[in-house]
């Protein structure tokens, strides 16, 4: 189908005094989800799903309003969820500029993401369904981020989630590859914590490796990021990582290390205030 026709809600660029975060997701927002959906899925009841997603929404946090509305889409799509999801990839409006500020306007698509996870990888989340369930993801990153909902797809199946991952970071969009990052952080902020990666962070390794020269600063600052969660449980890992990482690195590498140790550098880790000076500008 053609997605003309299809909208998202507006949104501020920040969020504005006396406002929070969770009326990203209200009224506006279900009624422009509702629509798009109708013209992806003429049979959809518009009136039955506003009606389940504004029931007791109004005390939910931003991130439980995404669930809770993925819960009214699981209730008024079709049951199958490979159909279900296809609705929903075609409800999708086109994705921004990679390169253009969006503000907090792709906050709108996280009862996508919610969906993606609680019916793709939860309880009754089926390893047939894989395919389906990734394709998704990397349309929903391209317009808002995937990195909530593919956390339960590496803790169910690690391997092939991985794999994608891997595949991904040579994608051509930014936004894909700070995925594949951002997505697989071990104790990513808002998102669930990945219990085997914080254990051992070796799996995720080798999409750092390749996403360490990324040419897009959003990217790099993301492995700075990761490392610096890795950090929390294994400095000594991550200090001989962003050693080896100095050997011929370039400004934005440079940058990449520093920011990546900056929290042990202000608790006053030698190691790490090291490895700023030699990763100096």
């Amino acid at each position: 189908m053609s997605r003309s026709g299809l909208r998202i809600p507006e949104a501020p660029s920040s969020i504005q005094k006396g406002s929070t975060l969770k009326e990203l997701i209200d009224r506006p927002a279900i009624d422009c989800l509702a629509h798009n959906i109708s013209l992806a899925h003429p049979g959809f009841d518009t009136r039955g799903f506003r009606r389940a997603a504004l029931d007791r929404l109004e005390p939910l946090s931003i991130m439980a309003r995404g669930h809770h509305v993925s819960r009214a889409l699981r209730r008024y799509l079709p049951a199958d969820y490979e159909a279900a999801v296809e609705i929903l990839i075609r409800s999708l409006p086109a994705p921004p500029d990679p390169e253009s500020s969006t503000g907090l306007s792709g906050f709108f698509f996280l009862p996508y993401s919610a969906f993606i996870a609680e019916f793709g990888a939860g309880e009754n989340g089926r390893r047939e369904t894989f395919e389906t369930s990734m394709r998704a993801q990397h349309e929903i990153t391209r317009r808002f981020t995937a990195e909530f909902c593919m956390r339960p797809f590496l803790i169910k199946w690690p391997e092939p989630t991985l794999e994608r991952l891997m595949k991904w970071t040579r994608d051509s969009d930014p936004n894909v590859r700070r995925l594949c990052s951002e997505g697989s952080r071990p104790r990513l902020p808002w998102g669930m914590r990945i219990p085997s990666f914080i254990k051992d962070p070796s799996p995720t390794l080798p999409i750092l490796e390749a996403l360490k020269d990324d040419p897009s600063l959003y990217v790099q600052r993301s492995v700075a990021n990761h490392l610096g969660d890795i950090a929390k449980d294994h400095p000594s890992l991550v200090f001989e990582l962003c050693e080896r990482w100095t050997k011929g690195a370039d400004k934005a590498r440079r940058w990449l290390i520093r920011h990546a140790v900056r929290l042990p550098a202000k608790k006053g880790v030698q190691e790490a205030l090291r490895l700023r000076r030699l990763a100096a500008p």
